[in-house]
């Protein structure tokens, strides 16, 4: 994709300590198959901050599109942010400090959005469904927050989202998803916009822009009285098909369509 510009700038900070699990990997159903992705370089790992302890039940990012190899595995889970709802005057927001450039070339500077991966996870306590966003490189900081429209950062025009009840927006900070000369993306893998969980209903791009890049996620509209639905995040720190990297998970909690 071409890099556009954002129109947003970091104004909290938040000082986090840090926890390390080693997990098993369990099952989740992705939207689709992915193709294997390309080798990337590893880089050092920044350190990470918590907020929340990792639920007993909570497997972190388990939306792999490919069967385990040999040399997979986890090498931390840590819940950054634990379920509530980031509201207007609550948004969640985790901070990584990075050095730049993060890693020599030809090695892009920041971390960078490597896949993306959606599942869903019916036996754990909640119940929930996920959107992955993996890096290489290392966890840029983010923000996540309930907003009324996603707008597109370099239009300033509203993008569409239909079938959606709430609007969650995830701004990462530090990171990319363009390769160097801007003409392309480095996203290896996907699921389709309109993903159709009934917590997670969609997603979207809004921007990527000097170090910002946001998303969109649509979160349904549940068949009860209960206005707002629970969000938690974990970050984990793994080896998958041979690659490091650094996942932001952002959970929906499905309890209310169960």
């Amino acid at each position: 994709m071409n890099a556009i510009r954002n129109r947003r700038t970091g104004t909290r900070t938040a000082g986090l300590g840090t926890l390390t699990l080693l997990l098993v990997l369990t099952a989740c159903t992705p939207p689709a198959p992915q193709p294997s992705p390309s080798s990337q370089p590893p880089s050092q790992s920044p350190s990470v901050s918590a907020t929340a302890s990792p639920s007993p039940s909570a497997t972190g990012d388990a939306d792999e599109t490919l069967p385990p190899q040999s040399g997979d595995k986890v090498i931390s889970s840590t819940v950054t942010h634990d379920w509530s709802v980031p509201g207007p005057t609550t948004p969640f927001h985790t901070d990584h400090e990075n050095p730049v450039p993060i890693a020599p070339p030809p090695a892009a500077p920041l971390p960078t959005l490597y896949a993306i991966g959606a599942g869903q996870h019916p036996s754990d306590v909640p119940p929930y469904d996920q959107l992955s966003f993996r890096f290489s490189g290392g966890f840029p900081s983010y923000d996540v927050e309930v907003v009324p429209d996603l707008v597109d950062d370099g239009s300033g025009l509203p993008i569409p989202m239909p079938g959606t009840g709430t609007i969650l927006e995830v701004t990462f900070r530090g990171a990319q998803s363009h390769t160097a000369d801007g003409t392309a993306s480095t996203v290896t893998s996907a699921p389709a916009p309109a993903i159709g969980y009934q917590a997670l209903t969609s997603y979207a791009p809004a921007g990527d822009f000097e170090g910002v890049l946001s998303y969109g996620i649509g979160v349904g509209r549940p068949m009860s009285t209960i206005p707002e639905t629970k969000v938690r995040v974990t970050e984990v720190e793994k080896i998958e098909q041979g690659q490091h990297l650094y996942v932001v998970a952002i959970q929906l909690d499905a309890t209310a369509w169960k």
